[in-house]
């Protein structure tokens, strides 16, 4: 992605440094602000969902208003991961932390991370600065989509609002094996899942604010902004539900088994029709750290083809082809040699193909392994896929008109690195609404919730909430209902009862 079209801006939420005056329920509340974002930050959003940690693969509530709840203000960055801030130690050393229900450690860099870059563009914790350290040291590893966080436990008090989780034993990382860590707007990550998917069987903060009867009732609660023009980017609330964040009673659904917060899911409707994919129950998650609705492939592009959403790495192909395909087709007639043309033009930063002596089939594989592509290496791939093709049909003694439509359709074919979809803007009113049972509910999203728009006019991009992705088994395979489902639905789980349940939310 290296043209000007693509230098769009995002806006996210950041945190903002001053505390708001603490409200008469003796709430804590972040003051939060916007600001644009460049494309390299929005790769590394996408990347991060990528690399969440996971095994294998990767009745009404209690209403509560008093000093036993405690609300956490979150941030929203780019309708993808929504941050809280904590403090570890005495006194608190504060860290930008997503709260993941996909996960379950808590983990921040360590003071101690010497040869990890990430590590200095982020809050690191020192020991020796608290009083209420105690020493654990025993090593661990997260294993992640493109990398890994490696380090040893530690113990000491953490700061979560208002409240104090005493002894918490947490993950310093001394290594963060991926540029992803680099550019990522947060320090750590506190997870929420249960104790079953924990590494090294660490008790989760949540299952400590529990034990040591900081919360009145075993229940947390995710409420997430999704309007961009709101000053607020959602909030969790410990040890209950906040009624201002929804309307009308909460559907549940039992936890069908511990580790990821998962149900069974019925039915899934495109428009009022029925796929049938799940009529007799699919497993699914709920998932704050994972940005889109993510579940099988096949699934997924019937729900994108129906909604006209293409791969957007077909995007960027049908682009190479749209600018440099007469080019291309110019310069191998002239004998140039093939794995020096993208270079020659432009497109890639270097001298040599990386790729086009394997095929196109190992090509598409490479970007299926690696996750998703910075802007300038999509394009550079999008180019010498379509040399390598145009390559082909020249030894079949195509015509170029005939070699560069054939192209372009072989473009529409292409999956997508991280699995996402892009959408033209103007197309989002004659969309249908896609539809979820549970607990024999229906759970709509209309067009103008399951897809993200950026940008103004012309320069707006919008793309599809639906991506693919296949976890094995044992834990797959899974639907994951992110962030997009959660900002239009109120979340609570319920640990106390093992259930999930789901408010329209306001």
């Amino acid at each position: 992605m290296g043209h000007e079209y693509l230098s769009l801006a995002f806006c996210l939420w950041v945190l903002t440094c001053s505390l708001l005056p603490v409200s008469s329920n003796a709430l804590l509340r972040i003051g939060l602000k916007k600001r644009p974002l460049d494309l390299h930050s929005i790769n590394a959003a996408r990347m991060t969902r990528e690399e969440k940690s996971r095994e294998g693969i990767v009745v009404m509530p209690h209403y509560l208003h008093n000093s036993d709840e405690d609300i956490v203000t979150l941030k929203n960055y780019l309708d993808a991961q929504y941050f809280g801030e904590i403090g570890i130690g005495t006194p608190p050393q504060n860290f930008t932390v997503i709260f993941d229900t996909g996960s379950s450690n808590l983990w921040v860099p360590s003071s101690k991370c010497y040869f990890s870059i990430a590590c200095y563009f982020h809050s690191r914790y020192r020991s020796s600065l608290s009083s209420t350290y105690k020493k654990n040291g025993k090593s661990c590893e997260i294993n992640y989509g493109s990398g890994s966080v490696a380090g040893f436990f530690s113990q000491d008090n953490v700061e979560v609002g208002d409240l104090t989780v005493k002894d918490q034993v947490f993950i310093e990382a001394t290594r963060e094996g991926s540029l992803t860590f680099v550019l990522a707007k947060f320090d750590g990550i506190l997870g929420l899942g249960f104790q079953e998917i924990s590494v090294g069987d660490a008790v989760p903060v949540w299952y400590n604010m529990v034990q040591q009867g900081l919360v009145k009732e075993e229940v947390f609660s995710f409420w997430l902004n999704r309007d961009p023009d709101a000053t607020e980017g959602g909030e969790i609330v410990f040890g209950g539900v906040d009624r201002k964040h929804f309307k009308g009673n909460h559907t549940y659904a039992p936890v069908t088994e511990k580790g990821y917060w998962q149900f069974e899911m019925g039915d899934i409707l495109v428009g009022n029709q029925s796929t049938g994919v799940c009529k007799g129950g699919c497993a699914a998650i709920v998932d704050s750290g994972t940005s889109l609705l993510a579940g099988p492939t096949p699934i997924v592009t019937e729900i994108n083809h129906a909604i006209g959403a293409e791969g957007i790495v077909s995007a960027e192909c049908k682009e190479v082809v749209a600018q440099y395909g007469d080019l291309i087709w110019d310069l191998l007639i002239s004998g140039v040699r093939p794995d020096k043309i993208c270079s020659e033009i432009g497109v890639c930063l270097f001298n040599g193909a990386r790729y086009a002596s394997y095929g196109i089939e190992t090509v598409v594989e490479k970007e299926n392994k690696k996750g998703v592509l910075p802007e300038d290496d999509l394009l550079c791939t999008a180019c010498e896929m379509t040399v390598i093709w145009i390559q082909n049909q020249l030894r079949q003694k195509g015509t170029k008109d005939k070699v560069l439509k054939y192209v372009n359709e072989l473009c529409e074919s292409l999956p997508s690195p991280a699995g996402e979809s892009v959408i033209g803007c103007d197309s989002i009113s004659g969309m249908p609404n896609i539809s979820f049972t549970i607990a024999n509910k229906t759970f709509n999203l209309t067009p103008e919730q399951y897809i993200l728009r950026t940008g103004e006019g012309a320069a707006s991009v919008c793309i599809s909430g639906f991506m693919a992705i296949d976890v094995p088994p044992p834990r797959g395979p899974l639907w994951i209902l992110g962030d997009v489902f959660m900002g239009v639905y109120h979340t609570v789980f319920d640990f106390g009862n093992l259930r999930l349940g789901f408010a329209e939310a306001t």
